[in-house]
């Protein structure tokens, strides 16, 4: 069985749609899940009513106590997970990884993974220049501007050497899929 580490921060952008498709990937995979949540990320889980649907989906869900427990980093810096994706990832966890800061769980899970071989996929939430539309904890539509230092800060983990960008909650199946054939076949 394939295994996943799914790192969640404190964004709600596009959650319902990375739920979704993690579900998926769960179901038509058969990967086994392992969801690690920042402490901001299990307060907008709750909002979006998400927290509780997670715990029943998933039989290892991790909530940050600091920035190494519940302790991840080492089995997925030693290759005991296929993959990690981090999605949603916020702009202050983007900003973190993009400029080698690991002070909280998630950025310190990324920082370490890097240092070994298993793919990094990472989901920021402000990659794309001008305004874009998000959907709030009550289904609301709202639009947001993103900032030039949060595109450069993607731009910086696009150079990364180990890290994919997903473009959306769409790519998640497919570059998922890719990455483990790959895995696979140079086992």
């Amino acid at each position: 069985m394939r295994k996943v580490c799914w790192g969640i921060t404190g964004s709600g952008d596009k959650i319902n749609e990375i739920y979704d498709m993690m579900s998926h990937l769960q179901e038509e995979l058969d990967v086994k899940i392992t969801v690690v949540v920042s402490k901001a990320g299990v307060q907008v889980l709750t909002w979006y009513n998400l927290w509780d649907k997670i715990n029943k989906r998933y039989k290892n869900v991790l909530k940050e106590s600091n920035a190494n427990a519940p302790f991840i980093a080492g089995a997925l810096q030693i290759g005991k997970y296929d993959l990690l994706i981090v999605a949603p990832l916020t702009a202050n966890s983007t900003a973190k990884i993009a400029h080698g800061i690991a002070d909280t769980l998630i950025t310190n899970t990324v920082a370490q993974t890097l240092k070994g071989t298993t793919p990094v996929l990472l989901y920021p939430v402000d990659q794309e220049e001008g305004e874009i539309t998000t959907t709030g904890p009550d289904g609301t539509d709202f639009m947001i501007r993103t900032r030039q230092v949060d595109l450069e800060n993607v731009r910086r983990l696009r150079e990364m050497r180990g890290v994919t960008i997903l473009r959306s909650p769409t790519e998640i199946i497919e570059i998922m899929k890719k990455n483990l054939e790959w895995n696979e076949t140079n086992q």
